[in-house]
């Protein structure tokens, strides 16, 4: 039996012990858990009980982006050690499925993702996971910062289906978590600039101070105006969808140049749709992401590097016996919070 995070079931969540059935493989290691991330996915489950074909149908512990200490390792494991500060990533493929083998082992059918369901999450003190799938910190990066490794690795994978070239210029819409983390991502790649749109006028005082070229508070004036005025009327090379919001999806493509590419990121609520002549007439490469592959040693390194520095997200911590009460904050945010973290005991 574990302390946890429970979603008992939409809108309803406990910290209470449930049995949850782990033992320690030769290939495997397990972990002491130390900061947890809230992720949208979490907050989505705890109010809509869903996500697309994903659906809560018993009680899962919820949490899936994690830093943690390595206090135990499995018979045939030699890279890592006890008392390794690590970062985790939380989808584990089947390694023998069509889809590893083709390099795309997060579209796996058969992965099993934490904290989705059936699925438990890593919201409790510890967990076994896979070698494989864990990666030692350096010493310059921080437990908190680690935590950001996971949403860090959707932008940057976004960043790499994009293609940028050094100077291209970009925009992305949403300053949540994962907007914020695509802007680093992006300027990383070697965007130029990169232009932010949202609604929060604290979240673009934030993208600011992370790279932003351009802020535009959609509230006030039209994506599509702002970046014909910041390209001279040509448009980005790049557009990046990082807020969800159905009714963005179509103005993208007012917004690239001819031949621009356009990189769906959010996770929509509502089916999202746009018009395939307008992107034709444009030829508009359109990609779409589901998490991430192959990117987590990378972000590991642009963290180490301090070419990335993902702390400024970081608006929000909570002890571990005040979940409820983070999950109500995360659910309800206030202006400018971006991410909330949640700091087990030691």
């Amino acid at each position: 039996m574990v302390k946890a995070v429970v979603l008992e079931e939409k809108d309803k969540l406990s910290l209470r012990d449930i049995r949850v059935e782990e033992s320690l493989g030769r290939r495997d290691v397990r972990i002491a858990l130390r900061n947890i991330g809230i992720c949208g996915s979490d907050v989505h489950y705890y109010t809509h009980g869903k996500i697309g074909p994903f659906e809560v149908r018993a009680p899962m512990i919820l949490g899936h982006e994690a830093s943690g200490i390595i206090v135990e390792v499995g018979a045939d494991v030699t890279e890592l050690k006890e008392g390794d500060r690590v970062c985790m990533e939380p989808g584990i493929p089947d390694l023998t499925s069509r889809a590893s083998r083709l390099g795309i082992y997060n579209l796996d059918p058969a992965v099993r993702f934490w904290a989705t369901p059936p699925v438990h999450g890593i919201l409790r003190p510890d967990v076994v996971h896979p070698a494989d799938f864990t990666f030692k910190l350096p010493d310059n990066v921080s437990l908190k910062a680690a935590a950001m490794v996971e949403p860090l690795a959707t932008g940057v994978h976004g960043a790499t289906k994009a293609e940028i070239k050094p100077g291209d210029v970009a925009v992305v819409t949403g300053a949540g978590p994962i907007g914020l983390v695509t802007l680093l991502a992006a300027r990383a790649a070697g965007c130029a600039r990169v232009i932010v749109s949202d609604v929060d006028e604290a979240k673009l005082e934030l993208a600011k101070t992370l790279g932003a070229a351009v802020t535009v508070d959609a509230r006030s004036e039209k994506l599509v105006d702002a970046v014909k005025r910041e390209t001279d009327g040509w448009g980005v090379d790049v557009a990046f969808e990082c807020s969800g919001n159905r009714k963005v999806a179509p103005t993208l493509f007012d917004a690239i140049c001819p031949g621009g590419r356009v990189v769906f990121i959010g996770m929509p609520v509502e089916p999202m749709s746009y018009d395939v002549t307008h992107a034709a007439v444009k030829e508009a490469r359109v990609e779409h992401i589901f998490r991430y592959a192959h990117v987590f040693p990378r972000c590991v390194a642009m963290l180490g590097s301090g070419d990335i520095d993902v702390t400024p997200l970081i608006t929000k911590t909570f002890g571990f016996e005040d979940s409820i009460r983070a999950f109500e904050f995360a659910t309800r945010p206030p202006t400018g919070s971006v991410k909330v973290q949640i700091e087990m005991p030691s």
